[in-house]
């Protein structure tokens, strides 16, 4: 899920080391003296980044020595199915009351951001066979200030100058690649956007 924990960590790559707080304060399960439950209670903070960036909703998650129940608390949180192996019975028991009392998010609230390897691929020409745009639609650099006009076989053309996207932009750049998805743009009652959003309209309704 390495999109989703980019998502998590404002559009940055996710380090690989964490630091969390201790478990302390209202988090820490006490028993009925006032005593801690557990010695190493684990914050569920942790959990919910491990849990966020290796499985999915509905997946199933093993937690061998499930102590107080972090990792089903953490995984009901998110909509995972937890199976949890704890030998002490008192453990065992402040893990089943402390998990029954966890709500769920809704379902639609614990979709993460998929990889866009995963997605469809989708040609340009698809979206001219689609009609999102038309023989002749010009679409324009980043900057808006070069254009070039778009041919029926999803190919582009500028002058003595024609290619797929990927190569008319490199060339407009003077760049050795270029990602055509995300250079150009076309215009739009809002103003010039980025083809990448039509793209995303053919891969909607390919689901």
């Amino acid at each position: 899920n390495y999109d989703a924990l980019k998502a998590f960590n404002e559009d940055t790559q996710m380090r690989s080391d964490w630091t969390f707080a201790l478990c302390t304060g209202e988090e820490r399960i006490k028993d009925a003296d006032g005593k801690k439950a557990h010695p190493t209670q684990k914050p569920e903070a942790l959990l919910h980044r491990v849990l966020l960036s290796a499985t999915k909703p509905g997946d199933v998650v093993l937690d061998p020595f499930f102590g107080t129940g972090t990792t089903g608390a953490a995984a009901k949180r998110l909509g995972r199915h937890y199976i949890g192996i704890e030998r002490d019975e008192t453990y065992a028991k402040v893990a089943e009351k402390r998990i029954k009392a966890v709500l769920p998010a809704a379902p639609e609230d614990l979709a993460v951001m998929g990889s866009k390897r995963n997605e469809p691929k989708v040609p340009f020409g698809a979206l001219v066979e689609a009609g999102l745009l038309r023989p002749g639609d010009r679409l324009y650099c980043p900057k808006g200030e070069r254009e070039a006009r778009v041919r029926a076989d999803g190919s582009l053309v500028a002058g003595s100058l024609t290619g797929s996207i990927h190569k008319m932009g490199a060339l407009f750049e003077n760049a050795p690649a270029c990602n055509g998805w995300t250079y150009w743009r076309f215009k739009s009652d809002q103003g010039l956007r980025s083809i990448d959003a039509l793209r995303a309209e053919i891969r909607a309704g390919m689901q």
